[in-house]
């Protein structure tokens, strides 16, 4: 069953130069990467503060192709679902944490055309989640606290993702956190196959190099499997 499982790394473009954005975007997907992960802060569900759709969808407006992700650390998720679909984004994924009513944002983000991720942060038990698998096409397990980057990695968040695995073969399970070449075996075995990484890609003398690396690494436990 877990041949179906396809590795994907998608960079975290908060640690890149935010000038530069298209820019340094474009050079991750001509180095290899799979998707964008677009972190989106509304300085109220986390103490950082990023930027919206007006940029999402300016990006969009220069790179066509690529597979948008924004993951959305914002108190109220609902009100973003439509001018993050008008901005071209592909997967809209959310925190369960500060929602009433997770089925109704899902049910909505599907209605716009979008995938749905729902993310759990560090302290939020993994069973929290697990009842809205049936309606997600991805949960993501942060491996850090939400809002900041070069945090360092949880490695006890790595239980979540094995229950994950072992109780939804074939579900996307993805990682943001402190994820990098030290880490990635760790990651991988416990059966993450969506990998965010930005410190580490981004900083990397070679990106290329560093996006194969962690790809590889998925590829080899889920050939394991």
């Amino acid at each position: 069953m877990s041949r179906h499982l396809k590795a994907l790394i998608g960079p975290s473009i908060l640690n890149a130069d935010l000038s530069k954005l298209y820019e340094e975007s474009q050079k991750l997907l001509d180095n290899g990467a799979d998707y964008l992960h677009l972190d989106v802060m509304d300085g109220h569900f986390v103490p950082n503060l990023t930027f919206g759709h007006p940029v999402v969808k300016c990006l969009r407006g220069k790179i066509k192709d690529a597979f948008f992700e924004t993951h959305m650390m914002v108190s109220n998720p609902e009100q973003w679902i439509v001018p993050m679909a008008d901005a071209g984004v592909n997967q809209y994924t959310f925190h369960i944490e500060p929602v009433n009513n997770v089925e109704d944002v899902c049910r909505k983000i599907k209605e716009h055309g979008m995938k749905v991720g729902v993310a759990i942060k560090p302290g939020t038990p993994v069973a929290d989640v697990e009842k809205y698998i049936n309606m997600a096409d991805l949960v993501l397990i942060m491996t850090v606290e939400p809002g900041f980057g070069g945090q360092k990695f949880m490695e006890n968040q790595m239980e979540k993702v094995k229950y994950l695995r072992e109780n939804y073969p074939l579900l996307d399970i993805e990682v943001d956190g402190g994820v990098g070449p030290s880490t990635i075996n760790c990651c991988a075995n416990a059966g993450a196959n969506w990998i965010v990484s930005g410190t580490a890609v981004i900083g990397a003398a070679d990106q290329s190099a560093t996006i194969n690396f962690l790809r590889d690494a998925v590829n080899n436990a889920i050939n394991k499997k």
